[in-house]
């Protein structure tokens, strides 16, 4: 009697041997060979890395505007992301194919965000360094807009022009007294 209680007991003592084995190899190996392997994640992001994402400016080209992809740093749009983007707007095209669509020397005096409305206060270079044109001038209120309206936040802009609403174009075919909407 004592014999079958120790043969028992061997042979419980196998049983859970084996079944240890065969689960170290199920979940390790077997896993492995599935291609489930362990992740180790890659080093954080730190403050003095550059984080960067894309901004598409909008240019003429012949007769149309077409977007212009920038990859910049994400911390110059942390503060002020509107003046930022209009400014490189402003600067103008990297592309030599590309051309200008807001005048030489126009500045930006103040931006306000009113709901889904960007308000642009430009210098009056706008107006009186501007080619002139209807077609022309509605290139530049749509390079503004469209280039704004990226920003998923944003569907209008107002134009102001050193503070005054109600400017216009020098020919007087566009007026800045309405929002202008995509």
């Amino acid at each position: 009697m004592l014999d079958i209680k120790r043969i028992v007991t061997i042979l419980i003592i196998i049983c859970l041997i084996i079944s240890v084995i065969f689960g170290v190899y199920y979940f390790f190996i077997q896993n492995k060979e599935e291609g489930i392997i362990e992740y180790t994640p890659q080093e954080e992001i730190s403050e003095e890395q550059m984080r960067q994402t894309i901004v598409s400016l909008y240019f003429k080209s012949r007769k149309e505007l077409v977007p212009e992809a920038r990859l910049i740093d994400v911390k110059q749009l942390l503060n002020n992301p509107y003046e930022e983007i209009l400014n490189m707007l402003i600067e103008g095209p990297k592309n030599n194919n590309l051309e200008r669509t807001i005048p030489e020397g126009t500045k930006i005096n103040k931006i306000e965000k009113e709901n889904d409305i960007l308000i642009i206060d430009f210098s009056k270079e706008i107006v009186e360094n501007h080619k002139g044109g209807e077609n022309e001038e509605k290139i530049t209120i749509n390079s503004v807009l469209n280039t704004v309206t990226e920003l998923t936040e944003i569907n209008g802009i107002k134009i102001l022009i050193d503070g005054e609403e109600n400017k216009e174009f020098k020919d007087g075919k566009i007026n800045f007294k309405n929002i202008f909407n995509k």
